[in-house]
């Protein structure tokens, strides 16, 4: 059933989707030309692609403790580091991406809604070493494994909040002053989204940027991406499919895109 409607809602996508010639708004031309296609490589690639092909090797096994909507792949308490990573981690395409996105913007202060392994937060850590990530993990044994990956790769502007993200998220957005730059991948569920999205807000400003991963993961996800789409405080949104990018720049007029990727 998922993937038959999955695979439907991504042929509309590809029906919708603009290529280059396609965009006519100047930020979004320049962000698709020199960020979203950019075919450069980066050294950093090269060091978080060879830790996941480590961790695809890895035969430890884990006791799981899962806050969220869970894995479509396995619901066992106890998995194996090497299908964490084939499973739950961002493919490359998708953490170079991010990597890109953070090199692009710089923001200072990055939010993680979701740590799994770290693979994802160490591509945000190595585009910018003089920000401060805080990743949110609820399982305190990926918490652990994670923090070992970090330490392999000599990242240290990286600080795990551990425990229920409905809780963490809301005390960690008082300790800081403005957040600049937002991955949520910690609930594919509508509520918790569109919470952690309205939280989110709270400290955000013109020059944010927001990412929410698998905006058509499930009916519910759909629902959240198209309610943020319209909400009053966004300005711009780009539809990529597995990835959604939110802007609030105030100077450019309200769009919604949806481009190749």
């Amino acid at each position: 059933m998922f993937p038959l409607r999955q695979a439907v809602d991504y042929l509309l996508y590809r029906m919708r989707a603009f290529k280059l010639h396609g965009v006519h708004s100047p930020f979004v031309f320049d962000l698709f030309h020199n960020v979203l296609h950019h075919t450069g490589h980066f050294p950093a690639y090269n060091h978080v692609e060879a830790l996941r092909d480590a961790l695809l090797q890895d035969e430890r096994e884990l006791q799981v403790t899962d806050f969220g909507a869970g894995s479509k792949i396995s619901k066992h308490k106890t998995r194996k580091v090497k299908d964490i990573a084939r499973t739950s981690a961002k493919p490359a395409k998708y953490g170079q991406l991010l990597f890109r996105l953070v090199n692009h913007f710089q923001p200072q202060i990055i939010f993680e809604l979701g740590t799994s392994l770290g693979l994802t937060t160490s591509y945000l850590a190595e585009a910018r070493k003089k920000g401060h990530i805080y990743s949110f993990e609820g399982c305190p044994n990926i918490t652990r494994a994670a923090q070992k990956n970090f330490q392999q790769l000599g990242l240290q502007n990286i600080q795990v909040i551990e425990g229920n993200l409905d809780e963490t998220l809301q005390q960690q957005l008082k300790q800081v002053t403005q957040l600049d730059f937002a991955f949520l991948d910690g609930n594919h569920r509508y509520e918790p989204t569109i919470s952690y999205f309205e939280s989110c807000l709270t400290k955000s400003h013109e020059q944010t940027v927001l990412v929410l991963d698998d905006i058509y993961w499930s009916a519910e996800m759909k629902q959240a991406w198209q309610e943020i789409k319209r909400h009053p405080q966004v300005q711009q949104t780009i539809d990529l499919y597995f990835v959604g990018l939110v802007f609030f720049r105030k100077q450019q007029p309200k769009e919604n895109f949806t481009l190749y990727f």
